[in-house]
């Protein structure tokens, strides 16, 4: 069956059953490799649900230029007219894109939110009052025999972000919470592979989560109040959590980052010019004690995102820079940027690199570490022109008091 509009026959594509009454109908995106500065080059997953109850329910709808792939989805089980129920949890655009076309379209008779997401949605799409509806998150919601509840996750990671929770088949749709930008055609957790899983989750959390990891905090001590039996988490990014070991794995993960604790692991990122700085970063990585892991990042090789990812449980953060025009480099006032907005904590560390005429990067780089709340290990490294051999024994040295500090 393909869902026909004026004749139009929008796609082949097909729903995938989740349980006796939900079926995932959302979409695929292999293209994307960026999504807010944030390098997604395994794609991702804009992931919507249809709730097959007496009344039909759709939870979240996916990305605009998606909206044919999930209507022609949902068109594989039900025609989408019949769908008399949106919930939308996370106002954010890739779910919430495909919004207004699908009240049009379908002519749904409800659409709700929470009260953070009925403002964001009208400010969005200039919606009139009475357009959503809010949702109550203190009472189940029943619609015919399909039972509800919801759970408002604000700053996780928008202020309208909610959770709702379908009783019976004990599946919790998590809008962001705990998932990950990861184009998987199998859809289920058990189908993928968990190193894969574990870093993409990992990359998540720190690119988008780590500023809000006390209201990630918050959300773990509310869950067990709801009593929920959860059977399965299903976020509107990457593949659900369909198994008790899973969804205790993700979750134990979730935990662990929301703590921003530091590790004995040392991050050295740098760029360089004539290779002055890079000589400096390997001899201070060289220098590290053994028992301590090392991560270095040049920077015409790494991308911001990934440097986030490394910093989540790191320990130290060293910084390399040349001097460029009275700056530091390019590449390292983008990551520098991009990291303070990010809110890392709990790091060590220091800056280094080399200079011409004037050594500013440097000096430039220490000061935007201490804005990130840096604490400094020992004094910044700045070397004219090539390093000699006093030169790489301060490097030598600033690596051996990391190593004794961490």
């Amino acid at each position: 069956m393909v869902f026909q509009k004026e004749g139009k026959i929008m796609s082949h594509f097909n729903a995938v059953k989740v349980s006796e009454r939900v079926y995932w109908v959302g979409a695929i995106d292999n293209s994307i490799v960026d999504f807010h500065g944030y390098s997604t080059h395994r794609g991702t997953t804009y992931n919507a649900f249809l709730i097959m109850g007496k009344t039909p329910i759709l939870i979240d709808t996916v990305k605009k230029p998606f909206y044919e792939e999930m209507m022609a989805r949902i068109a594989s089980i039900i025609d989408p007219t019949k769908i008399e129920v949106i919930i939308s949890n996370h106002a954010e655009m890739d779910h919430s894109g495909s919004l207004p076309q699908a009240i049009q379209d379908i002519q749904p008779k409800k659409i709700y939110a929470s009260k953070m997401g009925v403002q964001a949605l009208k400010a969005h799409f200039h919606f009139d009052d009475h357009v959503i509806t809010e949702v109550n998150p203190k009472e189940k919601l029943t619609i015919d025999d399909i039972v509800l509840s919801f759970v408002e996750t604000r700053m996780l990671h928008w202020p309208d972000s909610m959770f709702t929770y379908l009783h019976g088949d004990g599946i919790l749709f998590s809008q962001d919470g705990f998932g990950m930008h990861y184009a998987c055609h199998k859809l289920f957790s058990d189908q993928n592979d968990h190193c894969i899983m574990e870093h993409e989750a990992k990359k998540y959390f720190a690119n988008i989560l780590m500023p809000y990891a006390n209201f990630v905090k918050k959300v773990f001590a509310a869950l067990p109040v709801q009593n929920f039996n959860i059977k399965m988490i299903a976020p509107d990014h990457g593949p659900l959590w369909n198994n008790k070991n899973d969804i205790e794995w993700i979750l134990s993960l979730w935990k662990e980052w929301a703590e921003l604790k530091a590790s004995k692991k040392v991050v050295i990122i740098y760029d360089t010019m004539w290779n002055s700085t890079a000589i400096m970063a390997s001899v201070i990585a060289d220098n590290i004690s053994k028992d301590i892991q090392v991560k270095v990042m040049p920077l015409h090789k790494f991308h911001r995102s990934d440097v986030a990812t490394e910093v989540l449980d790191a320990g130290a953060l060293l910084v390399g820079t040349p001097t460029l025009n009275g700056q530091m480099f390019p590449t390292l006032a983008d990551v520098l940027t991009y990291l303070k907005g990010l809110k890392p904590k709990n790091l060590m560390g220091q800056a280094f690199g080399s200079y011409g005429w004037a050594p500013e990067g440097v000096k430039l780089a220490a000061k935007e570490l201490e804005v990130l709340g840096v604490n400094f290990v020992g004094d910044p490294i700045a070397i004219n022109y090539v390093p000699d051999d006093q030169a790489l024994e301060a490097c030598a040295l600033l690596g051996k008091l990391v190593s004794e500090q961490l």
